[in-house]
């Protein structure tokens, strides 16, 4: 029994959701079907590369990760599948490949390739995707639905800037605690710190300047930072939305400032 998990931004309001289900359903009866998230942001690609890079590791191997952002057809639109890491991905070629990638290749890359009359090409997701995504979790090879390319369409997160004794990031992430996740790696953290102390600064002046390992560590109501389930720079308050609470919304700058021993 195939596994799809599906990451869309259809939310929960309308009928597209049941209708991209129904489609997989009728294909694969038997599938798995699990539900990464359908609250990603109208064709915001890089919250959905943000949102599978911290989880699809958890899922077996062979899972395929359908993935429905931005893929309402236009003059020049590929549909692409990919193995990576033994998981595979399947949905437009709009940059969301290459994010997911990073500086990784793919195993195997293809371009669907599968026919459909372009006049009733209304939603892409449930008629060519869904079609790729289960002849995947049935067992099928993606060169019997596509054709071979070498590179997807590059799209780059934005990178912290970093010196000798900083580095500037900013807020990539927030979950749905108020919990607010940075793009500093634990890598990059570790290999700018050397294993000096640090100041995190951040919006009203606020900072920190202690890793906790967990959210429990400092009272309640208190803020922290640590590096969570992401492996990246995360900023909380136990019990409390630091989102709400310290002001801090998506793309708010960030700097981790390292202090001569």
């Amino acid at each position: 029994m195939g596994v799809i998990t599906l990451t869309t931004d259809l939310g929960h309001r309308d009928f597209y959701q049941a209708a991209l289900k129904g489609s997989i359903i009728s294909l694969l009866p038997d599938v798995r079907l699990v539900d990464i998230t359908h609250e990603i942001p109208s064709f915001d690609i890089q919250r959905a590369a943000v949102m599978l890079r911290n989880v699809y590791q958890y899922f077996p191997s062979g899972t395929v990760h359908l993935i429905g952002i931005d893929t309402v057809f236009q003059e020049g639109s590929r549909y692409m599948m990919m193995k990576f890491d033994n998981h595979y991905f399947v949905g437009a070629d709009n940059g969301i490949f290459s994010i997911i990638l990073g500086e990784n290749d793919a195993q195997e890359l293809f371009e669907i390739d599968i026919m459909q009359d372009l006049r009733y090409l209304h939603f892409p997701l449930a008629d060519i995707l869904t079609k790729a995504a289960c002849h995947i979790a049935k067992g099928g090879v993606l060169a019997e639905i596509g054709q071979a390319v070498e590179k997807p369409l590059k799209r780059v997160m934005v990178q912290p800037l970093i010196d000798a004794n900083s580095i500037k990031g900013h807020v990539s992430y927030i979950d749905s605690f108020g919990n607010v996740i940075s793009n500093i790696s634990k890598d990059l953290f570790n290999e700018v710190q050397k294993g000096r102390s640090f100041q995190l600064h951040f919006k009203r002046n606020e900072t920190i300047n202690k890793l906790s390992w967990h959210y429990n560590e400092v009272p309640e109501g208190e803020k922290l930072c640590l590096f969570g389930i992401s492996n990246f720079l995360e900023i909380a308050i136990n019990k409390g939305h630091a989102s709400r609470l310290l002001g801090l919304q998506q793309d708010e700058i960030i700097m981790v400032e390292f202090l001569e021993r």
